[in-house]
């Protein structure tokens, strides 16, 4: 299935310049938070796929009106076309947004779906805003990643973990991608095409 990704920033190469052709075999939209609605409408419009989102910690806009004909996945673990997809959108609290979690806040989200994550037998794509302590994370505080997606990475092994909030463009040394054990962990930063 070939996946894709987007978060944090529009891309001028799919909004400005879309060429469906390029897209024509992408089967599913994932959104790792903190784009405009509008944008996501767009994306379903033209590929008519599903498109799944989570919240990022800019989305606020997204409590009055919300992205037409997308599906949101937070706080759910769902099955699409066999492959079990958790999302726990949201980044750390840093100046009380709505999106914007403590750690324990974090770990009763996770709580609360951990029976059903266990009776489906796991998870294979966990998808968030933030990245996970320590793996494709920010030093400062509004960017460090949280210690319950790790803990989850470790549990459940999923064999990928799709994010955002960390711009590759923040000069950082940021990677699309790095292999966690069995997880493939992609930065979905403005967008990216997996198949998996």
């Amino acid at each position: 299935m070939k996946i894709l990704l987007v978060s944090d920033t529009e891309s001028r190469y799919i909004w400005d310049h879309f060429n469906k052709e390029k897209f024509k075999d992408i089967e599913l939209v994932i959104s790792c938070g903190d784009l405009k609605a509008s944008y996501l409408q767009f994306l379903v419009t033209m590929l008519a796929v599903p498109v799944y989102y989570v919240h990022g910690n800019h989305d606020e806009r997204y409590e009055k009106s919300p992205p037409l004909g997308c599906d949101s996945i937070d706080d759910t673990l769902l099955e699409h076309k066999g492959v079990r997809i958790l999302g726990l959108g949201g980044s750390p609290e840093y100046r009380g947004g709505v999106f914007q979690y403590s750690e324990k806040e974090m770990q009763k989200r996770y709580k609360k779906l951990y029976k059903k994550i266990k009776k489906s037998g796991g998870v294979d794509i966990l998808v968030t805003h933030s990245p996970a302590y320590e793996l494709g994370d920010g030093e400062d505080f509004a960017h460090i990643g949280f210690k319950t997606l790790r803990n989850i990475l470790d549990e459940w092994k999923p064999t990928y973990h799709f994010h955002g909030h960390q711009h590759l463009n923040y000069g950082q040394k940021n990677e699309r991608s790095i292999q966690y054990g069995p997880t493939l962990i992609v930065n979905a930063h403005e967008y990216h095409i997996i198949d998996i």
